[in-house]
């Protein structure tokens, strides 16, 4: 089931604020002063403490690019690997990525000024790059894993399941960009996740 940030509890809900504020004063200073900001600088304008700051992110570079997108861990990820073969492998992957869109990247604003700081410092890119693929290693292993509980004798040809997995991992990571980017330029009050199941739906009908 999708989770609304509104849904969360209490303590939940300032969590994500505080790492909102975090990232949007790390995202402002950088804007403003350039790359050379301070944890100190970025605590201050958030109005934590440096130890709170760490709390959240293991540096200044990480709360500047984000994490990225997370796949969900529990049950929300048993449900995806041993959904069965009646589930259309994709449209598996946009109901997973959508339980943890709106957890993860909840607001425009944030969106759109680190969008520009990546494409506008070289540093930040080659950071953002490293999470980017960090992700695609996820998913990828957790594709192979779904791929193997559908069809057991694919354990037989471990490599090529592996190359398949990636094909569908990219893939999947280019409907997520084309979500983001719809989510972004509309505008709107939608949920990202809407974005992400509207953007796998299109590319199931396109694709098959």
């Amino acid at each position: 089931m999708s989770v609304d940030v509104d849904e969360l509890g209490l303590r939940e809900r300032k969590r994500l604020a505080t790492r909102r504020a975090i990232q949007l004063a790390a995202l402002e200073l950088v804007d403003e002063h350039g790359l050379d900001v301070t944890v100190e600088e970025i605590s201050r304008r958030a109005d934590v403490s440096p130890r709170t700051f760490f709390n959240y992110f293991a540096s200044k570079e990480i709360a500047l690019v984000g994490s990225g997108p997370t796949l969900p861990s529990g049950e929300a990820r048993q449900r995806f690997v041993e959904a069965g073969p009646d589930e259309p492998l994709f449209v598996g992957i946009g109901r997973m990525m959508a339980e943890t869109a709106d957890v993860t990247t909840s607001d425009p604003e944030v969106f759109k000024l680190r969008r520009r700081l990546v494409k506008e410092h070289p540093r930040l890119a080659a950071r953002r790059m490293e999470t980017t693929h960090e992700f695609e290693q996820a998913l990828a292993e957790l594709v192979v894993e779904r791929m193997l509980a559908d069809d057991p004798t694919l354990a037989d040809a471990r490599a090529a399941t592996e190359e398949k997995a990636w094909l569908v991992t990219m893939v999947s990571f280019g409907i997520l960009r084309h979500a983001w980017k719809q989510w972004i330029d509309h505008s709107t009050s939608s949920m990202l996740r809407h974005y992400v199941l509207a953007s796998f739906a299109e590319a199931k009908g396109l694709f098959g």
